[in-house]
């Protein structure tokens, strides 16, 4: 792969998606200690003040913070994966955390948002996104952004779930990376013939602190999971 070109398309819509990033056994293993997780747990709809207000209606699981298997480690030693962040990123790069996303059937994905406030455009994150399955309309859960967005651009308060001017949908297969700029206005599908996995190692510039995401933007809200409060109406 030509990483600088790979980059520079990055930077241009402030996402990228990259097929067959990893191997089948490894994608394989992955879903496998993923659905052993969430069937010794309870994956329903969570009804707490943030999950009704945001309309994201994820389970989060943290694998490497947790203790999870040791099989979650190995996607930080593909060579793509790194190269890909050190160019976007820079060297010395803060790898923040990884959490699995789960979905159950009928749940409503995640509304518009972006994962932290856009207004500096040198405080951001970047999604490393992993999907062990294929996102399929038939299931649902599929991710749509809206190109260049990423650039100082708040997104415009209204209804959570409304369709917004230039959006597109991707459809990542088994094995796919979808990396995302933080500041770009994403969603989630709802999920309605199945359960909906990805997971996301999330990383950041090294002059950047580690809860950037402390606080993120909805198309009606601001957050903060720190304090679990809404701090702005929109």
């Amino acid at each position: 792969m030509n990483i600088e070109a790979a980059t520079e398309e990055f930077w241009k819509n402030g996402y990228l998606v990259i097929e067959n990033a990893f191997s089948t056994d490894l994608m394989d293993r992955l879903h496998g200690h993923i659905m052993d997780h969430f069937s010794q747990s309870d994956p329903s709809i969570l009804t707490d003040e943030f999950t009704q207000v945001s309309k994201c209606e994820i389970v989060p699981w943290f694998p490497q913070r947790d203790g999870g298997p040791a099989d979650f480690d190995e996607i930080d030693q593909v060579p793509l994966l790194s190269a890909l962040t050190d160019a976007i990123l820079g060297r010395n790069w803060n790898n923040l955390y990884s959490m699995v996303m789960f979905s159950a059937k009928g749940t409503k994905g995640q509304a518009w948002h972006q994962d932290c406030p856009p207004e500096d455009n040198s405080r951001f994150n970047l999604n490393r996104l992993i999907y062990t399955r294929d996102i399929v309309p038939e299931i649902g859960g599929q991710v749509m952004v809206v190109p260049g967005t990423h650039r100082n651009t708040v997104l415009p308060a209204g209804n959570p779930d409304d369709d917004l001017e230039g959006q597109i949908e991707l459809r990542p297969k088994k094995g796919t990376l979808v990396l995302l700029h933080g500041h770009t206005w994403h969603r989630v599908l709802p999920v309605t013939g199945g359960h909906r996995v990805s997971t996301n190692y999330r990383a950041g510039p090294a002059e950047v602190e580690a809860d950037v995401t402390d606080i993120c933007v909805y198309r009606n809200m601001r957050y903060q999971f720190s304090t679990q409060s809404i701090i702005e109406q929109r």
